[in-house]
């Protein structure tokens, strides 16, 4: 006989929440699990390994879109996996933009602290800075939008 995992094992195995594998239920990214004569939800060793799959994907920072083309695939093994390489390519280059977006965040908080040294709060750069909210004291006014 095979193991089986109740919800609270499964998401304590997992780091999953219950209501998230539910939802992951009602989404059809899990199959539905058989159910215990109590009516409980009676997980296996796939049921596992698949969220354990879509956990990791979310780690990546893979969207819900992609995490689903990503289990469509990996239910067919014998598929090409040009989509995958793609899908991977282009969660690469969003984290190349989030990167270059933190960095720009970065630098100009590092301005913003660089010029405060101190002194009173009506005089304070970090505060007259944050409310400009139309970036005119900020060395690079995009750096919120890349």
């Amino acid at each position: 006989m095979s193991a089986t995992f109740s919800i609270g094992d499964l998401a304590r195995a997992t780091g999953v929440k219950p209501t998230t594998i539910r939802w992951y239920e009602q989404e059809g990214w899990l199959p539905p699990p058989s159910r215990t004569e109590g009516g409980h939800r009676a997980y296996g060793a796939a049921h596992l390994r698949r969220l354990g799959f879509i956990r990791h994907a979310r780690e990546l920072g893979f969207e819900s879109e992609a995490i689903r083309a990503l289990l469509d695939l990996a239910d067919r093994p014998d598929a090409d996996c040009g989509q995958a390489h793609a899908l991977a390519t282009a969660q690469i280059g969003e984290i190349d933009a989030r990167l270059r977006r933190l960095s720009a965040l970065r630098a100009e908080l590092q301005r913003m602290a660089t010029s405060c040294e101190g002194g009173v709060v009506g005089e304070c750069r970090i505060i007259e800075t944050l409310a400009d909210f139309g970036h005119g004291h900020c060395e690079d006014p995009t750096h919120g939008t890349r």
